[in-house]
């Protein structure tokens, strides 16, 4: 959705709707629009509207003598950014605003000296306005307003909500394809045209990763049709000091292969790829914000389907590292991407730290739900950033303990080690297993198999791909000038 600034009030026609963000629970309202339409608190009296957080109030302005309608939007006591960004989004993820004509956008007078309010309520506006719907006939796609226009909104807010949402709506346009459509290879084309921002693009096909020894990587894309890509963003614009690297899982469709996952909710696999889609989302926004910061982007694309050249459950491959693996479930081969992307992120790069991200383990929603990401690390000081950026940018994380004991689980009767480690403890596990490959590296794992993809409205936007870790990866990024 288009979010536009504006200086001042435009002469009131029929088309047009006023939307009032207001956070007194009892609002004094006669001051709102700097002494114009003073009908204003009239209607919201008229309307019942009493300012609450998530109450919204919709009436016309026709009995008044102006053409159009007013909404009120509440945002509760004291309001912050994060609260009226959510209210924001509130407003434009239904369908009050739909095929609005020109709507204007008014924070009231007790919202608009908060700090980072109007950059809040026009990135909140873009977030609730997106929508996925290009595959649907052209009479059922949602119709935004003609024009939506925030104001009091600076150009460099704007500027700087325009960036942040560019970068979330491409990775939720890439996890809402469809896997027929984005296949490692296009997935690896369109991560490609970062290149026209500035980002310096490598793509290394399946015979370069063979020739470095990426056999963990290569071995779960073995059985599809499609080629395996690695794909290496690099942002270098921080001066000489050593990157920081953000590692995606890319799997682009997920049967489970050999260890085939039921058909019972499998289309939803599509989604797999949300790490690889957040790193590549973090990586458009940072360079159309054109930060000051050494970021490395690195994603490991593939598709994991069970023909008769597929992986089978006790096949042992050799990762980058040279580590053995003793392939025990083809279902957890997320993990088996990220080890060698890390090995060679870390080997290539010597970065500051490392970031992954992965939608890699049904057993964090049994934790967290879709409310946090799961947070390992062997780094306090890196988690702590993380922390920072998180509460920041409203992609939330919670920690959990890695120990020798969950390592322990990981043992092979064959090889250095096993894919899993059994029924207990599946994410701790699986992050136990990528911390094999990290070495003495800062290095962080984010498990988003609850966060990227949810069946419900959000803080952030409408139900599907939400573009979790987009937000965090970038004030991760801005932090680090």
């Amino acid at each position: 959705m288009n979010v536009t600034s504006l200086p001042m009030l435009p002469d009131w026609n029929h088309d047009h709707m006023l939307v009032v963000f207001t956070g007194l629970e009892r609002p004094d309202l006669a001051n709102i629009l700097g002494g114009r339409h003073e009908h204003v608190e009239r209607l919201a009296a008229r309307a019942k509207f009493d300012g609450k957080s998530g109450t919204m109030k919709s009436i016309p302005l026709l009995d008044d003598g102006f053409p159009g309608e007013v909404v009120f939007v509440g945002v509760g006591n004291d309001a912050d950014h994060k609260s009226i960004e959510k209210a924001a989004v509130k407003s434009t993820a239904g369908d009050m605003l739909k095929k609005a004509g020109n709507v204007v956008v008014v924070l009231a007078n007790d919202l608009s000296d908060k700090p980072n309010a109007h950059g809040a309520l026009a990135l909140g506006l873009m977030l609730g306005g997106y929508r996925f719907d290009i595959y649907r006939k052209e009479a059922d796609r949602f119709t935004p307003p003609k024009s939506l226009s925030v104001l009091g909104l600076t150009t460099a807010d704007l500027q700087k909500a325009e960036a942040l949402y560019a970068g979330i709506k491409l990775a939720r346009d890439l996890v809402n394809e469809p896997a027929n459509i984005l296949t490692p290879p296009e997935f690896a084309k369109r991560a490609s045209k970062l290149a026209d921002l500035g980002v310096d693009i490598e793509v290394l096909g399946e015979k370069q990763m063979a020739d470095l020894g990426m056999s963990a990587l290569l071995g779960v894309g073995q059985g599809s049709e499609l080629e395996s890509q690695l794909v290496v963003m690099k942002w270098l614009k921080g001066g000489e000091e050593a990157p920081l690297a953000f590692v995606g899982k890319g799997v682009c469709f997920d049967t489970g292969g050999i260890s085939i996952k039921p058909a019972s909710g499998m289309e939803e696999m599509t989604m797999d790829m949300g790490g690889a889609a957040a790193v590549t989302g973090a990586m458009h926004a940072i360079a159309t914000s054109d930060l000051a910061c050494n970021v490395i982007g690195v994603i490991g694309l593939v598709e994991n389907m069970p023909d008769g050249r597929a992986q089978r459950p006790g096949d042992v491959v050799t990762s980058m590292s040279g580590q053995t693996i003793e392939v025990l479930n083809t279902d957890a081969e997320g993990r088996l991407v990220l080890c060698d992307a890390i090995t060679f992120t870390k080997d290539r790069f010597q970065p500051s730290a490392i970031i992954d991200l992965a939608t890699l383990t049904g057993a964090i929603l049994v934790s967290l739900g879709h409310e946090y990401a799961g947070l390992f690390s062997n780094n306090d000081d890196l988690v702590a950033r993380l922390n920072t950026a998180s509460e920041q940018s409203g992609d939330r994380v919670w920690r959990f303990p890695l120990t020798e004991k969950f390592d322990s689980m990981l043992r092979s009767r064959v090889a250095d080690m096993a894919n899993i480690g059994g029924r207990w403890a599946g994410s701790i596990t699986a992050a136990q297993f990528l911390q094999r490959f990290v070495g003495d590296t800062p290095w962080a794992h984010l498990d988003i198999a609850g966060t990227a993809y949810v069946k419900e409205p959000h803080d952030q936007g409408p139900k599907g791909a939400t573009g979790y870790g987009v937000r965090l990866l970038v004030d991760l990024a801005a932090g680090k000038k």
